[in-house]
């Protein structure tokens, strides 16, 4: 799950910023003041930025300026009012990745967030050693303490969002459609359920007692790799 620190003095815009971006696979966390971003930054990590510029206590762009001279690459939006040019080539150059002038559109903000999230994201290895298992999506393939497993490409892609959200439960709704784009209207109902069981005959050692690909009652599923 990606994880955005938004930093908005305006507590009603911070609401409706952070409500915005939530969804299952990413989570806001509000600060409405300098002193405060700093102190939670300090104690955790985060995907995003989303720094306002005016703040009561400083200014978003000093909190850049740090960030960056601690040689930190995390994705920064910077937020404000001033709509000079030289106002964004100032948060641009102290290391903005992005500028967005108030007032703005959420949908407009949704897709720079999600754009920068993407960018951010760091480059998965060609192959991925989880637990016993060797993922390869690239190569399409895929290893059972080395032997040679044959999936699917709709079992393919279950097991890859699975992988990538790796101790996290990811609801079925999510799993449907991230694993069914193909852009049909209508998906079977226990079709997500049948591509699981099918998974699990191939990668557990008992499908019914799964080690790795677990069901989490109410939500969906996830994959938990062994200590």
């Amino acid at each position: 799950m990606k994880r955005i620190f938004l930093l908005e003095d305006d507590k009603t815009l911070g609401r409706g910023i952070a409500m915005a971006l939530t969804r299952a696979e990413a989570s806001v966390v509000c600060g409405t003041s300098l002193e405060m971003a700093r102190e939670v930054l300090a104690e955790e990590r985060f995907d995003l930025l989303i720094l306002d510029v005016n703040l009561p206590d400083g200014s978003g762009l000093d909190l850049l300026r740090q960030k960056r001279a601690e040689g930190s690459s995390v994705p920064v939006i910077l937020l404000t009012a001033n709509d000079l040019e030289l106002d964004e080539v100032t948060g641009l150059e102290a290391g903005a990745d992005d500028y967005i002038t108030k007032p703005f559109s959420l949908a407009v903000l949704r897709a720079r967030v999600n754009a920068q999230l993407r960018r951010g994201a760091p480059k998965a290895s060609s192959a991925l050693s989880v637990g016993p298992f060797i993922f390869d999506f690239v190569r399409m393939d895929f290893r059972r303490n080395g032997r040679p497993v044959e999936l699917s490409k709709t079992e393919q892609r279950l097991l890859r969002v699975l992988v990538e959200n790796r101790g996290h439960a990811v609801p079925r709704a999510v799993l449907v459609d991230r694993v069914w784009t193909d852009g049909a209207e209508f998906v079977e109902e226990n079709a997500l359920s049948v591509t699981v069981k099918r998974l699990r005959s191939k990668l557990e050692a008992d499908p019914a007692r799964p080690e790795y690909l677990k069901t989490v009652y109410g939500i969906g599923y996830t994959w938990e790799a062994a200590p």
